[in-house]
């Protein structure tokens, strides 16, 4: 046991070191304050360990240095910010290195908006986040409502800033169609394509728990479903455990062992 806190110890100096290196490089360092929030607000977090949680606090740091929050008609706080970028780093926290060079802000709105990016009016407003093209490509707009609402404690399967950053990733090998190209070893594109328009053609005969919304196309399939494997991955797991099994290869992560 003194071996194993030795070498505990040994990791988490050196990992500590490293991050005040970065410290010249990082213009973005969490504080003690900040860290409760993440603790307080963020479940996924509160699964790692204390080298982990150290990791997990580098990507927040190095994605609130690349990338601008702002609030519209609203002021963005600590919480929202390190939802977020919580939101940005749960589906990368596998891949050392990487970093998103696809997006440059993030727009947050009061609640939901329509497609002309209104948020104000009495019907038609339902996007509650979406990835821009075009003249708003590298910018990203969430719902703060939607946001906060898929951090919380009853928010089910669902957390839409999960949603919206898969989506990049999706759109990473320059297609944004629901194959996760750069993520998935080549042996496992066609497994996945078959059991996606499976469990699309399940949703659509009303035989599967998965949100609906997965069956408006491919794109919007792996958005959900990674939703379902970081939200409520022992039940994604047990009801569907080919789909998770190829979600876990192609975010290297196992949420459900945690």
């Amino acid at each position: 046991m003194l071996y194993i806190a030795i070498i505990a110890a040994i990791i988490i100096s050196y990992t500590l070191f490293q991050r005040k290196h970065k410290r010249a490089l990082t213009q973005v360092i969490l504080n003690d304050a900040q860290k409760k929030l993440l603790a307080q607000h963020i479940d996924f977090y509160n699964t790692l360990n204390e080298t982990d949680k150290l990791y997990f606090e580098d990507k927040i740091e190095q994605f609130l240095d690349a990338v601008h929050i702002e609030g519209v008609e609203l002021e963005v706080n600590d919480v929202d910010r390190l939802m977020v970028a919580s939101s940005a780093v749960i589906p990368i926290f596998a891949f050392k290195g990487w970093s998103y060079r696809n997006v440059t802000n993030v727009l947050l709105y009061p609640d939901t908006f329509d497609e002309q990016y209104q948020f104000e009016g009495d019907s038609g407003r339902n996007i509650m986040g979406m990835v821009g093209s075009g003249y708003m490509n590298g910018q990203m707009i969430l719902s703060r409502k939607a946001l906060q609402k898929g951090f919380s404690k009853n928010s089910g399967a669902e957390n839409t800033g999960i949603h919206e950053f898969v989506h990049l990733l999706d759109k990473v090998d320059g297609a944004t169609d629901g194959i996760p190209e750069q993520l998935l070893p080549n042996e496992y594109i066609k497994p996945w394509v078959r059991m996606m328009h499976q469990e699309i053609r399940k949703i659509e005969e009303g035989k599967s728990d998965i949100n609906p919304y997965a069956a408006t196309n491919e794109a919007e399939f792996f958005a959900v479903v990674s939703e379902y494997f970081f939200e409520k991955p022992d039940k994604l797991q047990a009801r569907h455990p080919e789909l998770y099994d190829l979600l876990s290869k192609a975010f290297g992560q196992d949420p459900a062992a945690n």
